[in-house]
């Protein structure tokens, strides 16, 4: 598996390595806030959250006291921790006879692929599995699940291209009570003839898992690939009205400067960031560590 750092050296070295040398020994000046800015502004963090980030700077700059730029840094970095969050800890609740995870994205971001990594990490963790190729619009998506779960060992319940995603979700559920697996997770389609027509389909699908489990589903994990930077934000919005996402898999980081999209989706979004990708293999996904994130970023030990 490919290490953070490793993930994260197109990111640092294109745009937040070189705030190091903006902060360096001199005095803090208009100038010194400025490159700042335009900085934070080229990573894709974002301008709400550019701002936000700023004031909160100046503001500790002046209760703390500090003049010199290069003392900065250990409150920058203090800052992006805190727009991240703390740590998410393990959601799943050990009652439930069957947990639910629906996987929700549009098509290219790394949503299928996504789903197999998850599994591979799920497995590891003893659970027993079922998934749902509930993305019944695009054949290649269904092949792409099947292939998958054929290598974890995992069963896949499918239907027929362009078969009700609905009904594939309904056999699934009842599939998983009768293997006695306690994880299910649902593939969904990430495009459709309009964005309407989308949101509409995976609101029937949490309504058909809401009726069929209690509480289902219990995880919405929004897939989103991080080179898409700002429009990135744009899309997770409408995924969130329409579903309610619980979380970001936030994937392809290791190939793209855009890493600073992973502040504006939490700080923008409210949502937290659960994992993120690292490479193209089964075992590249990790959950997401926001103080091993912005360390790995600055280069720094974490």
């Amino acid at each position: 598996m490919p290490s953070l750092r490793e993930t994260l050296a197109r990111t640092r070295n294109s745009i937040l390595g070189r705030i190091q040398t903006v902060l360096g020994q001199a005095d803090i000046s208009d100038e010194t806030w400025d490159d700042l800015e335009s900085l934070l502004l080229q990573s894709d963090i974002g301008a709400p959250t550019t701002e936000k980030l700023l004031t909160n700077l100046r503001k500790r700059a002046a209760s703390e006291g500090i003049v010199k730029a290069s003392a900065l840094r250990g409150v920058l970095r203090s800052e992006l921790v805190a727009l991240l969050g703390p740590k998410a800890t393990p959601v799943h609740d050990a009652k439930l006879l069957l947990e639910v995870i629906m996987v929700v994205g549009v098509n290219g971001s790394g949503k299928t692929t996504s789903i197999a990594k998850l599994c591979h990490l799920y497995l590891k963790h003893g659970r027993k599995i079922v998934l749902a190729a509930a993305d019944t619009f695009r054949a290649a998506a269904i092949d792409q699940l099947q292939i998958w779960g054929e290598r974890s060992g995992v069963p896949v319940i499918a239907g027929a291209p362009n078969s009700d995603p609905g009904a594939v979700v309904y056999d699934a559920v009842q599939a998983s009570f009768n293997r006695k697996a306690d994880l299910l997770i649902v593939d969904t389609a990430g495009r459709l003839h309009t964005k309407h027509n989308l949101m509409q389909e995976l609101k029937k699908l949490r309504n058909v898992l809401s009726r069929s489990v209690h509480d289902a589903p219990h995880q919405t994990l929004l897939v989103i690939d991080a080179a898409n930077g700002q429009n990135a934000i744009n899309q997770a919005k409408g995924f969130a009205e329409a579903v309610g996402v619980t979380g970001v898999i936030l994937t392809k980081l290791d190939g793209t400067p855009k890493g600073g999209v992973t502040f504006a989706i939490v700080n923008e979004l409210g949502i937290p960031i659960r994992y993120i990708g690292t490479g193209e293999k089964m075992t590249d996904l990790q959950e997401f560590d926001p103080e091993a994130f912005v360390a790995n970023l600055f280069d720094e030990k974490e």
